[in-house]
């Protein structure tokens, strides 16, 4: 009979071994999305009030019709929300307020944006929010321009 301080030895090591392999993933996952081009950091919410409930931290990938968003801290490969280009608008800007700020990346400017999803607020770096309003400016021919209020 195996003596229980060896299972539990045993099951320790398969939990760290477990855990090590998910932040592997974790790892390799960022860095493919990030890789592929035109990614940058980008917190979500659903809500509209100004409160550090409901933010989720993630990433955003252009595409030439809409931006893809991920989770940061997903295994999925597949992109939480699509954020069409003729149909987001994106409306003031303000900094984080309160228990807010320590639930976004420093430095991130918070949008009000209006889409087909239920993302009501966009947490971006203020470089990566005027990418976001060129890119949405830029739209082709026909995608709805100028929706930046």
């Amino acid at each position: 009979m195996v003596p229980l301080w060896l299972w539990l030895v045993d099951s320790l090591a398969l939990l760290v071994a477990l855990s090590a392999f998910l932040l592997v993933a974790l790892v390799v996952r960022r860095r493919w999305l990030t890789r592929r081009g035109g990614a940058f950091e980008m917190s979500v919410n659903r809500h509209p009030e100004a409160s550090a409930r409901g933010w989720m931290l993630g990433i955003a990938v252009y595409r030439s019709t809409e931006i893809e968003w991920f989770r940061g801290f997903s295994l999925s490969p597949r992109p939480k929300y699509r954020l069409p280009r003729g149909a987001v608008q994106i409306d003031g800007r303000r900094v984080p307020q309160g228990a807010e700020a320590y639930a976004l990346h420093d430095s991130h400017v918070i949008v009000d944006a209006q889409s087909p999803t239920p993302i009501r607020q966009l947490a971006l770096s203020p470089s990566s929010l005027t990418g976001l309003l060129a890119w949405l400016e830029s739209s082709p021919p026909g995608q709805g321009v100028n929706n930046v209020l």
